[in-house]
């Protein structure tokens, strides 16, 4: 049977997508700002193993990621790459109930390069390196019933989809207000890769200056389900008024599949100067990356009845592609290391203005939209610096090399407690052969709360309390 709704006003296609894309697939909005601002963890064994805490080291070809007047310290010609495995939990409390979920990801990690030239004095190298700056790998599961009178069918009145799913009649009333169970899972994957070329001078006596140039690439993948549920028989009449198909409501279901393609540059610039073989200071300024953002977003769902009716939403016209830009803040980073006895500790401070974070030049979206989000983004966001702290030892004789860490990535809403601080672990080890072979091995456990919400304000919300585990196994080869 085919219904002709007669709207009491006109919604615009742009308009809908944009209201169901905030409603149920909450593209475009601050979040996926920090998806792109937030930095990621590295892409060094080595590194990963002293908490991070590199800027001030950053000896071999990793530089490409931490500091490239690091660079500026290699001797020899060099080739290094690694693996990395990183796995995520999600342990989520919804209406008192608890629920588990889990993803990894392992894929290649790095490919670095680094080209020493011959000079009279000083050193000149340059390098090329492959490597993944962030990892998207991400998991949700939720389940339980939700006493209140409120429910996603209720919030998306707004829009077509309870109408063409048969839960409202013409007038877009329905009698569904709550009292239903609510479950679903969240699945996310992708990364950012940089493709990235590095020089270093030494510009002045045991002063280096380098310059990173990167290449963006990369993909997203979020894929949501939820369903709501009337497991208490609450619902037996007609959802649509004058349709005895609808009698009996029993679920309602929605898919959102987000995707973005990425592409994009950045730069980074610094200085680390050399105070004999004892103490280096480091620091850096990485330029404001702009990221170019392809975006396709599908949404699919169906509602049954008791009857054995069931209904499914209109792919295409629910679905639709939209680009846009995400340029990200500047960050500025200090750090040092010192050497002692065989000890090397070393500690940094990386300071990042995440209001300064901003979309621009939308394709298929309003400009007022976008200015929407990007005046939320001043209203909900900070500065912050993240700190990190790193403890090497070499035991004399063997070359092993024993690690730990410690760092701190504060939220950046300005309105979460500490709990909402990403703090991270880290221990390692490495071997160095004749100083031309090194194997390192890296582990990083980290831990935090999060909270999400379905729709509404902190009515459907989600309570997340998130483990990550994160190994990087590198290998580095010196001619």
């Amino acid at each position: 049977m085919i219904r002709l709704k007669l709207p009491k006003y006109y919604i615009s296609l742009s308009i809908l997508l944009s209201i169901l894309c905030y409603s149920i697939v909450n593209a475009q909005n601050v979040n996926d700002a920090l998806r792109l601002g937030l930095p990621g963890l590295g892409s060094s064994a080595r590194a990963l193993g002293m908490g991070n805490s590199y800027l001030a080291l950053s000896d071999d070809a990793s530089a490409a990621y931490f500091n490239p007047a690091g660079f500026g310290l290699i001797k020899r010609l060099e080739i290094s790459g690694g693996l990395n495995y990183n796995s995520f939990n999600n342990s989520t409390t919804f209406m008192r109930d608890v629920s588990s979920y889990s993803n990894s990801s392992t894929r290649l990690d790095r490919l670095s390069f680094a080209f020493p030239f011959p000079t009279i004095r000083g050193s000149l190298v340059f390098g090329l390196s492959y490597h993944t700056s962030k990892d998207f790998t991400h998991a949700l599961k939720f389940s339980g019933f939700n006493n209140g009178s409120n429910s996603m069918i209720q919030d998306l009145l707004s829009t077509d989809v309870p109408y063409d799913l048969y839960l409202t009649d013409n007038d877009n009333n329905t009698p569904i207000n709550g009292r239903l169970h609510q479950s679903g899972d969240v699945l996310s994957s992708g990364s950012i890769n940089n493709w990235t070329f590095s020089g270093a001078i030494e510009i002045s006596r045991n002063l280096y200056f380098g310059l990173n140039l990167s290449v963006i690439s990369g993909a997203f993948e979020r894929n949501r389900d939820y369903y709501e549920d009337d497991t208490q028989n609450i619902y037996q009449g007609e959802t649509a008024a004058g349709e005895p198909q609808t009698v009996d409501f029993r679920t309602f279901y929605l898919n959102n599949l987000l995707n973005w393609n990425l592409s994009g540059w950045d730069a980074k610039i610094g200085l680390i100067y050399q105070i004999n073989t004892y103490a280096r200071f480091g620091a850096t300024v990485q330029f404001p990356k702009t990221f170019y953002v392809k975006e396709k977003f599908m949404v699919d769902g169906s509602s049954e009845f008791g009857t054995g009716k069931v209904y499914h939403l209109d792919r295409d016209k629910y679905s639709d592609a939209v680009e846009y830009d995400i340029i990200t803040p500047f960050s500025i980073g200090g750090g040092f290391s010192i050497n002692f006895k065989g000890f090397i500790f070393s500690g940094e401070a990386a300071f990042t203005d995440y209001t300064q974070l901003k979309f621009e030049n939308p394709k298929a979206l309003s400009a007022q939209y976008i200015s929407g989000i990007n005046k939320d983004i001043k209203d909900l966001l900070r500065p912050a610096v993240n700190l990190n702290v790193g403890l090497e030892y070499t035991i004399p004789v063997v070359d092993v090399r024993l690690r730990g860490g410690f760092f701190i990535k504060p939220s950046a809403y300005k309105d979460d407690p500490s709990d909402y601080d990403k703090k991270y672990v880290t221990a390692g080890i490495g071997f160095l052969t004749e100083e031309t072979i090194g194997i390192d091995l890296g582990f990083a456990h980290g831990w935090w709360k999060d909270f999400g919400d379905n729709y509404g304000f902190d009515v459907s919300r989600t309570h997340q309390d998130i483990t990550v585990n994160h190994l990087i196994l590198g290998v580095t080869y010196r001619f």
